[in-house]
């Protein structure tokens, strides 16, 4: 598998963890009956729970470009030690984004997620040069 695959892989996995992790924290907030019910009122939620549920929500909209870079690199054979290097920094800094977030790390929250982001045009732009 290369790498940047196993990169893909590895930041579906965080996603769900951070699925649990949310919904861990949801639970604490306002129980498990209301996370299984059709949520059809808005509890209030901790400060916690409201910056991990956008965490989610935020690397959904990440993962989707990733996604597509990790594609267009693999179809088109644009492997390279570059693509290599930007898959793992899309990785890491879609892992330290999770705590920057959830602890209010300004403005470090948003330099972390410009990492992961200009890692995943590099790669996306790559692809259209080789």
């Amino acid at each position: 598998m290369a790498a940047e695959t196993t990169a893909l892989a590895l930041a579906a996995l965080l996603q769900a963890m951070q699925i649990g992790l949310a919904a861990a924290s949801m639970n604490r907030d306002v129980g498990a009956k209301w996370n299984a019910s059709p949520r059809d009122r808005q509890p209030e939620f901790s400060a916690l729970t409201g910056r991990l549920r956008r965490a989610v929500d935020n690397h959904f909209e990440g993962l989707v470009l990733f996604t597509i870079a990790v594609v267009l690199v693999v179809l088109s054979d644009a492997g390279s030690p570059l693509t290599t290097l930007c898959a793992w920094l899309y990785l890491l800094a879609r892992i330290l984004y999770v705590p920057a977030y959830a602890l209010g790390w300004s403005p470090w929250r948003s330099l972390i997620w410009a990492v992961g982001f200009l890692a995943t045009l590099v790669m996306i732009v790559t692809s259209l040069f080789t």
